[in-house]
């Protein structure tokens, strides 16, 4: 990864590395990566503190005097929480198209990426390619002769191409569910096939999770998405399968809204509370399993 970074960064024959005010920096439109400040940030602003910004950020001019970001937002996040007025960039000339998939392979380097990113990242790329099929060769050359976009995809990832397409089809989901996604309370399977529900269908999903305080599994997501195929799929029938026992679950450890809510605020719901949880838990694996 080290080396897909460096190479990101390489300066070409007529290239330099200036600064730039951080003010005149923009974030690239639509960016389906996000900027948190998370443990790797944390590491990264310690780092900046040390060294400063060693790796320059990639930027093209945009109108109004101003430069959309290609690569490097957390780098610049992390630099403008620390006092930095300027921070060190190539500027490179891109059209949209370009500019899309060099943002996308430049931030599919990173260490951890969730599901909803790496869905919103494979789908702008997919699309920004097809965009140039048949014009002339660019920056981003992609010999896509014969070949399907999404197996280009697959080939420069390392996926199938039946798990990009999957992935693309997670765009689908409503934000409720991506975001119960990324936090791991729904498995990524049932996930892409209750990406096939209509928009009401999904809130309504929801609804019926709340109800039965359950999430849905792979078989149980497949009958749900063959009824809403059929034209017969109802807040009933949803919570009627999500209220169902699980094999494997006869055992499962359960608590009541009044045990949870002795530790959470009274304006906290059950999803908001299972997602704290969660939370603490990965935290708590992460300090203590190792050791």
């Amino acid at each position: 990864m080290a080396e897909k970074e460096n190479e990101s960064n390489r300066l070409f024959e007529d290239e330099k590395v200036i600064e730039i005010e951080i003010e005149r920096l923009r974030s690239f439109k639509d960016h389906p990566f996000k900027v948190t400040d998370d443990k790797e940030m944390h590491l990264l602003k310690d780092s900046i503190k040390q060294y400063g910004v060693l790796n320059p950020l990639i930027v093209r001019p945009v109108p109004d005097g101003v430069y959309e970001i290609i690569s490097g937002h957390r780098r610049k996040y992390a630099a403008q929480q620390l006092g930095y007025r300027k921070v060190p960039v190539i500027i490179r000339v891109m059209n949209d198209e370009e500019a899309i998939i060099k943002m996308v392979d430049a931030n599919l380097q990173r260490e951890r990426i969730s599901y909803s990113e790496k869905a919103f990242a494979y789908k702008m790329k997919n699309d920004a390619m097809k965009r140039t099929a048949g014009r002339p060769r660019s920056q981003i050359d992609h010999n896509l002769k014969g070949k399907r976009t999404v197996e280009i995809i697959a080939e420069e990832t390392g996926e199938s191409p039946k798990q990009v397409q999957r992935y693309i089809t997670l765009t689908n989901l409503i934000p409720e569910l991506l975001q119960q996604l990324d936090d791991e309370l729904i498995s990524f399977n049932p996930a892409v096939e209750l990406a096939a529900l209509k928009e009401k269908e999904q809130k309504q999903l929801i609804e019926a999770m709340d109800y039965a305080q359950s999430v849905p599994s792979l078989s149980q997501a497949q009958r749900i998405k063959k009824l809403s195929k059929d034209g017969k799929l109802t807040l009933e029938k949803m919570q009627e399968i999500l209220s169902e026992i699980k094999k494997g679950e006869i055992t499962r450890v359960t608590f009541t809204n009044e045990q949870l809510h002795r530790y959470f605020p009274n304006n906290y719901t059950p999803e908001m509370m299972k997602r704290e949880i969660v939370a603490i838990l990965k935290i708590w694996m992460e300090q203590y399993w190792d050791k």
